[in-house]
């Protein structure tokens, strides 16, 4: 359940927070009626550091560790929106993905070497004109010759090989 460890680190921020208030108001109440203030100083410390630090302490990591985790299905659930979006088209420009993800392109070029590199994305991008073709691998690997100028092809990276005459790069 995305969210979920975001939500139970406030509460635990927040139970912890409660009982450091209650321990702090009746150990209060206990030095006000006369009571030995060391005795209260301990009991005080004792709930602090026994169940106040930890409940916080665990619900902040809770909530960093949400926080980081709902970015990360950010970035997934754009990355598939990319993917989506060539699979049902063939072809898409870079500045409709950008604008439809409300990204930048140099963004939507990270998405796109991810997907490259998970192994989900096989196809070129034409970087000059701006966009991006799904085609499958199979097609593409057996020529060396850019499919957008028939230039020879250079290997550029893994899964990556780019035309140096027309700037295509060809995922793999």
């Amino acid at each position: 359940m995305a969210g979920a460890g975001k939500t139970m680190g406030i509460i635990l921020i927040v139970v912890g927070l409660l009982v450091g208030l209650i321990a702090a108001l009746f150990f209060g109440s206990g030095l006000a009626s006369g009571r030995a203030l060391s005795a209260m100083i301990l009991g005080f410390g004792l709930v602090f550091v026994a169940v106040v630090l930890p409940l916080m302490g665990v619900g902040g990591f809770l909530f960093i560790r949400g926080s980081r985790e709902a970015a990360e299905m950010a970035k997934l659930a754009k990355e598939r929106k990319v993917l989506d979006m060539v699979e049902a088209k063939g072809q898409v420009r870079v500045a409709e993905v950008a604008l439809e993800l409300n990204a930048t392109r140099d963004q939507v070029r990270d998405y796109i070497y991810d997907l490259v590199g998970k192994g989900l994305f096989t196809g070129y991008i034409n970087w000059d004109e701006g966009i991006l073709y799904s085609k499958q691998a199979s097609e593409l690997r057996g020529s060396n010759k850019c499919p957008n100028c028939g230039g020879e092809l250079e290997l550029a990276g893994k899964g990556v090989v780019r035309c140096p005459y027309c700037g295509t790069e060809i995922f793999l």
